[in-house]
């Protein structure tokens, strides 16, 4: 199969067109022939040298921990029943599903447990799939560990990204004000998202006292570094701040960390609101799997509106 993979860490441009050997989906996995596959900050951290914790790295690595496409081989069950024909862990062969893994979905093919994917809903365009499974599962898991409900304030950094978009978007569902971090650029974006948009850089903190005179009640920071300083300043529980980035200083500092808690069925739900309309999802580039390299440079410039999304395959 081609892949985009790295053989050394580094640069984008380590990222290349790769021949691998195809995956085969052993017990309790599905084979997935991959569509589309979304490009994550975490994918552009793994190829310049760190390794996801648990996890010891081989190269070549594939990057990539979410996609879209269709189920080709599903694996047998325990007790020896599966294969290629379909219907073994209540999926088919030929399912249009998105899912999730640790790593390999900058593929043509990627093996996962069978428990990490769901089916597709028809109204989900397919680049919205493959690029959906990390940011709105991290938006949804973080707002529940920060307990976002009615009348709380809060507070979500790098707002117009693909996490912030859906955290805003839930945080409002949610009965919450929200005040998001963002260039100007992106301010009628999040506008429309309903959060309140705030510049950040200098003058952050009292930019945001101005906006909630009442107080900040929690704060999502997508950015670390000074947007980290500001929640701090801003927020009195440090129970109710989290990041998705500093997660060396999480403990030291008394603030939270997104815990492992993807699953199919979170991923069922987000998907389904996102196919009814109630939930937003902007794709903002879709560059081909061969220009994987391109699409990192891109992501690594920081402050883009939603995902960057690699074309994979077709049917």
């Amino acid at each position: 199969m081609k892949a985009a993979a790295f053989a050394r860490h580094g640069g984008p441009e380590v990222l290349e067109l790769t021949d691998l050997a195809t995956p085969v989906a052993g017990p309790g996995q599905v084979r997935v022939r991959v569509r589309f596959a979304g490009v994550q900050p975490i994918d552009c951290a793994v190829r310049a040298g760190r390794t996801p914790p648990g996890m010891t790295l081989r190269l070549p690595t594939i990057p990539g921990n979410e996609f879209a496409g269709l189920v080709d081989q599903v694996g047998a069950e325990p007790d020896g029943d599966g294969g290629d024909g379909g219907g073994a862990h209540g999926i088919a062969v030929g399912t249009e599903v998105l899912g999730f893994g640790r790593l390999g979905s900058y593929a043509e093919y990627v093996v996962v447990p069978a428990d990490q994917v769901t089916a597709k809903p028809a109204g989900m365009p397919w680049e919205v799939a493959g690029g959906f499974s990390g940011g709105a599962q991290t938006a949804h898991i973080a707002l529940g560990e920060l307990g976002v409900g009615k009348d709380d304030t809060v507070l979500v950094h790098a707002a117009a990204g693909a996490v912030g978009t859906v955290a805003v978007q839930l945080a409002v569902r949610a009965g919450a004000t929200v005040i998001g971090t963002a260039g100007a650029a992106n301010h009628d974006y999040l506008r429309a998202l309903g959060a309140i948009p705030v510049a950040y850089g200098d003058g952050l903190v009292e930019r945001v006292q101005a906006l909630a005179p009442q107080g900040v009640d929690a704060a999502l920071d997508g950015v670390g570094g000074d947007a980290l300083t500001a929640s701090l300043a801003l927020v009195a529980d440090r129970g109710r701040i989290l990041t998705l980035v500093e997660h060396g200083r999480a403990g030291e500092l008394g603030i939270r960390v997104t815990p492992h808690l993807r699953s199919a069925a979170r991923l069922a739900e987000l998907a389904d609101l996102q196919a009814r309309g109630a939930l937003r999802v902007h794709v903002r580039r879709v560059v081909p799997l061969a220009d994987a390299a391109e699409a990192h440079r891109e992501l690594e410039t920081g402050h883009g509106r939603g995902k960057v999304v690699l074309a994979v395959g077709t049917d």
